[in-house]
């Protein structure tokens, strides 16, 4: 099976961290029942992909949690966790065209009119409170009407009739834009709702490549090699090859419905919506295809990936400017998309004030950058918070920015969006004495670990 399937990372995943992939084979509920367990492998500390291959009133598996740890993440990469971001921003800059396949086997059925009935997809209900099914693991494909570039992001979809989905365009990045130029004049945004997608597929298509570069070919330098990109039945418009499930429609103009609530990656439901409306023409599927799901809420699967694309973006960012950074961490307790963690060496004064506006400047979802030295791990939360207690000064060390463009779900910015914005220099002071910390010999610290093994652990 060609490597750029879903299928076959699952596969090679299992194989290579046996008790990874888990099969479920006890009948499961739309309602509440695949959130439940992703949760309660949560507390457990684990993140395992998980099959529920039995869905009650359905004939299709579920698969959820493909991109829940940053273990996964890395495996999809083919590199160590340690390097994830490192190498992720590498290969975003190197992009590769895109090719097409005349035949790809999302084709092998293609439903329409009366045959198309979305509520024969098993859609879940996640928390209780939430407004309806929602698809939450569809890839949302469309082109610039006036350039021609695609572009591709995940949305939430919640199932409003046969055909008929409610759509949240709320990160206003590139699919906002875009339909928003069709609606400008007067014309309804073609699109498609893909499922059922690689790891790499989901991870390049939250880069934020130049306007003018489509995420296909940042999909591309991912694999290291083309995308395997096919033609939708419906629409003039080409997606992954290898997806499980295409819906094809459009984004109506001039239509807004309610959408939402919906618990969002904030850990809050939200009802902030944009409130667009997207309809079905044509659902394309494999044979016996999984059905994609991620996680609501602050599920791993929901925002590992976020906080990954930050990172990258924050490397590549500073290495423009700054010399020896040496860790960059967005911490899945900040939601992987507000607060950020930077450790560098220090060659000027005043340089780890000067990273707080260029990380802010990134992305306009971060709101909270802690910089600290090289001897503190960001990848520790207890290591960072030990340095902002013990190296920070309140008069001297904080940044505030007041009025700044905001998360439209960040449940503390206010209706528009707009927010405050803190950095915290929790470095020592450039080239003055401070205290000496506490540092084991290393030798000592090897004996240690020796010993606790020989120990039992």
């Amino acid at each position: 099976m060609n490597r750029q399937h879903l299928r076959s990372f699952v596969e090679a995943y299992g194989q290579a961290f046996p008790g990874e992939v888990v099969r479920v084979a006890e009948p499961v509920s739309t309602d509440f029942d695949v959130m439940a367990l992703v949760l309660e492998y949560e507390r457990r500390r684990r993140f395992p992909v998980l099959l529920f291959e039995q869905v009650r009133g359905h004939d299709l598996p579920i698969v959820c949690n493909v991109v829940a740890s940053r273990r996964a993440l890395a495996f999809a990469l083919g590199v160590d966790e340690s390097r994830l971001a490192l190498e992720y921003a590498r290969r975003i800059k190197e992009t590769v065209k895109p090719v097409v396949v005349t035949d790809p086997p999302f084709r092998t059925r293609v439903l329409t009119g009366p045959a198309l009935d979305l509520a024969r997809l098993p859609i879940p209900t996640y928390f209780p409170g939430d407004a309806g099914r929602y698809l939450t693991a569809g890839m949302l494909v469309a082109r610039d009407p006036e350039t021609g570039v695609e572009t591709e992001g995940y949305h939430r979809f919640q199932l409003k009739g046969r055909d008929r989905l409610g759509v949240s365009l709320h990160s206003r990045r590139r699919m906002f834009e875009y339909q928003r130029r069709a609606e400008a004049k007067g014309h309804a945004l073609p699109c498609a709702i893909v499922l059922g997608l690689h790891p790499l597929v989901s991870m390049g298509s939250l880069a934020y490549p130049p306007p003018d570069v489509g995420k296909f070919d940042v999909v591309g330098g991912l694999f290291g090699e083309p995308l395997e990109v096919g033609p939708c039945a419906t629409i003039d418009l080409h997606v992954p090859a290898a997806a499980e499930i295409v819906i094809e429609g459009e984004v109506l103009a001039g239509t807004r419905e309610p959408e939402g609530p919906f618990g969002e990656f904030t850990g809050y439901f939200s009802r902030r919506s944009t409130q667009h409306v997207f309809v079905a023409k044509a659902v394309a599927m494999r044979e016996r295809p999984w059905f994609q799901s991620i996680g609501s809420g602050r599920a791993g699967d929901h925002i590992t990936t976020l906080g990954l694309v930050r990172e990258a973006e924050i490397w590549n960012a500073l290495n423009r400017v700054i010399p020896n950074v040496t860790g960059v961490h967005v911490p899945l307790s900040g939601t992987s998309s507000f607060t950020a963690y930077v450790a560098l060496r220090q060659s000027r004064p005043g340089e780890a004030k000067h990273v707080i506006p260029i990380v802010l400047g990134v992305d306009h979802y971060l709101k909270l950058v802690v910089v600290v030295d090289d001897d503190i791990d960001v990848f520790d939360e207890s290591d960072v918070l030990w340095a902002v207690a013990t190296r920070m000064q309140a008069d001297r060390d904080l940044v505030v920015i007041g009025g700044s463009l905001g998360a439209m779900l960040d449940p503390s910015a206010d209706e528009r969006g707009v927010t405050a914005k803190l950095g915290i220099d929790a470095t020592r002071p450039f080239d003055e004495p401070f205290a000496d910390k506490l540092v084991m010999d290393p030798a000592r610290m090897a004996w240690a670990r020796a010993l606790v093994e020989r120990l039992g652990g």
